[in-house]
């Protein structure tokens, strides 16, 4: 039972911390911009094209941190997670070194580890997918979901090479 707890703490912690993130971008709750200022922030960091990147990264921390936290759709939620903070390192934080209070990837990376771990452990007893006998087929959906994250992590950075240097060449957080 204190595994089931142990990871019910985790991935509600974890989840609820990046839904929340991602609410900042879709709603503009807890003091964000929305998605019109998200997308302006995408399009500063040359993300091409920017409002499709931006639902993208606010689809995947707000419905994947949700998902994480119900320990619904496994590993689904997990991988939405992972590949929003993959982005967001890259992105944002790799060129400030690792401590956070530099905007490092410290933060990010303290997400989207667990965020993998859980991918691989699964959500535990005490989640929806227990609960409404949910499972996965696996370990075909963790291989689908992993190439899938993959190949739409690499996909958003490549967008960025792509795009003209915009004329700031100012970087903001994701």
């Amino acid at each position: 039972m204190a595994l089931a707890i142990g990871l019910l703490i985790l991935r509600v912690g974890v989840g609820l911390t990046v839904a929340a993130h991602g609410s900042q971008k879709l709603f503009g709750w807890f003091g964000g911009g929305g998605i019109e200022k998200t997308t302006a922030g995408m399009a500063r960091q040359r993300f091409t094209p920017a409002w499709f990147w931006t639902w993208v990264a606010a689809v995947g921390e707000f419905g994947g941190g949700l998902l994480l936290a119900l320990g619904l759709f496994s590993p689904l939620g997990g991988f939405g997670v992972l590949g929003a903070m993959s982005v967001a390192i890259v992105a944002s934080h790799l060129h400030k070194g690792f401590w956070n209070r530099n905007g490092g990837i410290e933060f990010p990376l303290m997400i989207a580890l667990p965020a993998l771990a859980l991918t691989l452990i699964g959500p535990g007893a005490v989640s929806l997918d227990n609960l409404f006998n949910i499972p996965l087929p696996e370990p075909a959906s963790w291989i689908v979901l992993a190439i899938g994250t993959l190949l739409t992590v690499a996909a958003a950075l490549r967008s960025r090479t792509l795009a003209t240097p915009a004329a700031s060449d100012s970087v903001g957080a994701i």
